[in-house]
């Protein structure tokens, strides 16, 4: 389908077809819509990766991202930064462990508390990784001005907060 035929169905099907009391129409939420643009980023970006010889899934180089912004971290503290359950984060840095990309150690101040921190060889994957994720997003949003872009991060922020305000501050 071509680039003007798919936004011509967003255009037509997803953004001018309000109800009355401005909702999407049942099954284009902006969930759905957000889902679609996250999942096409998701597959070019596992692409891009593999196409460069890493052998690390997208959702590895979440967690990765979150270690080079801030390392040794918890894997309750990846589970909260990385919105995944304890049994994924646990399955994804045992993969990580096994890449020799991250290793655990137990906390000094609380030994009930792994912390994940990175190894040399993930520390060497940082500029890579970041440079095709920004190439992938450069794709992505070729055409897309940054009023338009500004645009899209105020609403989706504006809707994460309205439905997280209340339970983040009462947890």
């Amino acid at each position: 389908m071509a680039v003007s035929a798919k936004r011509t169905y967003f255009e037509n099907s997803c953004i001018t077809n309000y109800m009355p009391n401005n909702q999407f129409k049942r099954g284009e939420l902006y969930s759905v819509i957000n889902g679609m643009a996250s999942t096409a980023v998701a597959r070019r970006l596992q692409k891009n990766f593999r196409q460069a010889g890493l052998e690390i899934t997208i959702e590895q180089w979440s967690v990765l991202y979150h270690l080079w912004k801030e390392d040794c971290l918890s894997q309750q503290e990846l589970c909260n930064r990385t919105f995944r359950d304890k049994p994924s984060i646990t399955r994804l840095i045992d993969n990580l462990e096994k890449q020799k990309l991250v290793k655990r150690m137990a906390s000094k101040s609380d030994r009930r508390i792994n912390l994940v921190c990175l190894t040399q060889a993930a520390v060497d994957l940082q500029e890579m990784t970041i440079l095709i994720a920004n190439q992938t997003m450069d794709e992505a949003l070729e055409g897309i001005s940054r009023d338009e872009i500004n645009v899209v991060k105020s609403v989706f922020q504006r809707v994460y907060d309205n439905l997280t305000v209340g339970i983040l501050v009462n947890n």
